[in-house]
């Protein structure tokens, strides 16, 4: 059974139904079990839970340290090319938008590589828009063979692959895939993606059982937070990464937490989450998943990333670029979205090792394999 099958027993206006309906009561039964399901998380997201908001922050916190210690990792994404054969509503990079597309040489990776090892990176996530004819499965592998020796992980987060191409880059050492769904709302997910292959709800829906059949050691999953009400997106977010966990049970899984950001020619959000509720959504997933990695990007504030990581977050990212070549080559070239932590690495660095915890460049090799 693929995950189209368990998400088409779900009806989106009955989940929602159940998540506004939680009371008090069921929020304490949740925080007091030892051990969480998805009728818990269902619970901790939703809006009875958030008089209980400092609780769930200090069990989020307690599991986080049990599980992983105060550790943070850190990574930096390297974003090879904007070109996008997509209409995104939401993203810079989308097809409609009148910009000046680039997809960086074997050159400029070099530039690029060189700035990024210069900041003490040793975990590299690999950025593209979907454009087939330009970025595919060759220039993946080319870009991947090129600076496998420099980085002892490598991530990527491109268009969905086939299994067999995800079969490819496994043998290539590549130690996590992330494809976030964008939306769980079947219905309204065609407005945002009228077109391109991203416009296929179910391939995209598809795509992680892929990855976990080609063996790949983590998938990183979420929701464009903004799109939809996020308590029901998350919650098919949540089903989606149980699913993943009981059928591929030798992998790795994250979940990060993407707010919709301004960007060249996008849209409003739809749907306004606050500080708070992302700190919610957070504590949440820990307490349902203590295995789980979390990941905070530099599109949340200064203020908020200052304390997300003592709440629950595992990974990190700093000083980031989201345009190609963004870091050495062209500093000016469109980005995906604005980033709104704008500090550098080493201030990062600094504040997390000022707070008592560990920033880890490497916690994966491929020995390992």
């Amino acid at each position: 059974m693929s995950f189209i099958q368990i998400y088409e027993q779900y009806d989106w206006e009955e989940i929602k139904n159940t998540i506004y309906e939680t009371t008090s009561k069921q929020v304490e039964q949740s925080l007091a079990k030892n051990k969480k399901t998805l009728t818990d998380f269902i619970h901790l997201i939703s809006p009875a839970a958030m008089p209980y908001l400092e609780e769930m922050a200090q069990q989020s916190q307690q599991l986080t340290q049990k599980r992983f210690g105060k550790t943070i990792s850190l990574y930096a994404p390297m974003y090879l090319s904007n070109e996008c054969n997509n209409i995104c509503t939401y993203c810079g990079f989308s097809l409609d938008n009148n910009i000046r597309r680039k997809t960086l040489s074997p050159k400029e990776i070099e530039q690029e590589v060189k700035v990024i090892k210069a900041q003490g990176y040793d975990h590299i996530l690999l950025v593209t828009g979907e454009a087939n004819h330009v970025v595919n499965i060759n220039y993946f592998k080319q870009s991947i063979e090129q600076i496998q020796q420099s980085f002892s992980t490598i991530s990527i987060e491109v268009q969905p692959l086939k299994q067999d191409e995800y079969e490819q880059l496994a043998d290539l050492g590549v130690y996590a895939v992330l494809v976030y769904q964008e939306t769980y709302h079947k219905e309204v997910y065609k407005q945002y993606h009228p077109k391109g292959k991203k416009s296929n709800f179910e391939y995209r829906l598809d795509t992680p059982d892929r990855i976990g059949r080609a063996g790949i050691h983590k998938i990183g999953l979420g929701v464009l937070l903004g799109l939809e009400d996020w308590r029901v997106d998350s919650f098919f977010n949540a089903l989606h990464i149980d699913y993943l966990q009981k059928t591929y049970w030798q992998t790795k899984y994250s979940v990060s937490f993407p707010r919709l950001r301004p960007a060249e020619g996008v849209i409003e959000p739809n749907f306004i989450m606050e500080d708070r509720d992302l700190i919610q959504l957070l504590c949440a997933y820990r307490i349902w998943n203590e295995d789980l990695e979390i990941s905070i990007s530099t599109r949340e504030s200064e203020i908020l990333r200052n304390n997300v990581f003592k709440l629950g977050a595992t990974t990190m990212s700093a000083g980031s670029k989201t345009n190609p070549g963004g870091y050495s080559v062209a500093e000016d070239s469109l980005e995906q979205f604005e980033i709104c932590d704008t500090r550098s690495t080493s201030e990062i660095y600094h504040l997390i090792k000022e707070a008592g915890y560990d920033p880890v460049w490497k916690d994966w090799d491929k020995a390992y394999q």
